[in-house]
């Protein structure tokens, strides 16, 4: 059994909203970021009629997640690909369509774990990052290439970090000493670059550069930016597409396709919806929600979840129908 620091954000909540789409013989969901496997051995466990197929980048989530998820045979189905794929994963599978897609956003729990994957803070490790180790480029590249202003901007649109400015050049400087190789070296800057007041405040002081790190190193941004319209286009009626994020801009990112996807695109003005205006989706939760003080308290991760769903009522490229056109 997954420890509580293991266990899946808000795992009840995200198997109710993707139930109703998988209450049909034949229903298939994917899910997007495996890790674990957690999400996916409850809606196995849950939803006796549905398959998975589990997507991961890193192979190591994939080859723990399908021992954990063996015991149901034919049920489950790994595939090593980034989430942005999914149109492709889908056609591979000879499907055309699927019932629900999931999104748990962020770094899984395994990564954190494994010291020599270079994501925590907590103790000196390689600067890798990479979700997958057989390519692109690591932390300590970044670090040890990028100019002090794309530094900056990595710090300040992914990490949030007020001192972006003032920790880019002291990286800049300090790699011109020595290269930057293990987390602690990088953990010491930031100590002595950002003021004793906020190091009081805000959670550890390296939080914001790793998180940020990270999603330089990975292309998080850009890939959802990619994968959310296409798990849209994916869903079939009666389909939904449920997301967990972490970080405001990824947050942002699924709040704005939801509400493009489920827009009326009539005038304001208009009295009525004329017959075949209706948006071909509508949204599932109200706003994003959050997590109770109960599971914060239990499972600190969940501080941060903004979970969102949305729902296919209408298939797509539904032809308008006009007076007098049967």
């Amino acid at each position: 059994m997954p420890t509580p620091s293991h266990a899946p954000v808000l795992l009840d909540r995200v198997v109710a909203l993707l139930q109703p789409a998988l209450a049909h013989e034949g229903a298939v969901m994917v899910d997007c970021t495996l890790g674990l496997g957690g999400h996916t051995e409850a809606v196995l466990e849950r939803c006796g009629l549905a398959r998975v197929i589990g997507i991961d980048r890193d192979p190591q989530a994939l080859a723990l997640a399908s021992e954990r998820l063996a015991p149901f045979g034919e049920r489950f189905t790994a595939v090593h690909a980034v989430y942005d794929e999914i149109a492709d994963v889908i056609a591979e599978q000879g499907l055309e369509s699927v019932d629900a897609v999931l999104f748990d956003l962020g770094v899984s729990s395994m990564q954190l774990d494994l010291r020599e994957r270079g994501f925590a803070y907590a103790e000196d490790a390689p600067l890798d990052m990479r979700m997958d180790r057989t390519t692109g480029p690591t932390a300590a590249d970044i670090l040890n290439t990028y100019s002090a202003a794309e530094l900056t901007r990595v710090l300040r649109d992914y990490g949030e970090e007020k001192f972006a400015r003032k920790i880019a050049a002291a990286i800049v400087r300090q790699r011109e000493v020595e290269p930057f190789t293990t987390s602690g070296r990088l953990v010491e800057l930031l100590y002595a670059e950002i003021p004793a007041p906020a190091r009081r405040t805000g959670g550890h002081p390296a939080k914001r550069t790793f998180q940020a790190l990270r999603m330089e190193v990975n292309d998080e941004l850009a890939v959802l930016r990619r994968a959310i319209p296409a798990a849209i286009d994916a869903i079939s009626v009666g389909g939904r597409v449920v997301v967990e994020s972490y970080h405001s801009l990824e947050d942002r990112l699924v709040k704005r396709a939801f509400a493009e996807a489920s827009r009326l695109d009539v005038p304001h003005d208009l009295p009525f919806v004329p017959e075949g205006a209706e948006p071909a989706l509508r949204l599932v939760t109200r706003g994003a929600e959050q997590a109770d003080q109960h599971e914060i308290e239990q499972n600190p991760r969940a501080a941060s979840v903004r979970l969102r769903a949305i729902e296919r009522v209408l298939p797509p490229n539904r032809p308008t129908r006009r007076r007098g056109v049967a």
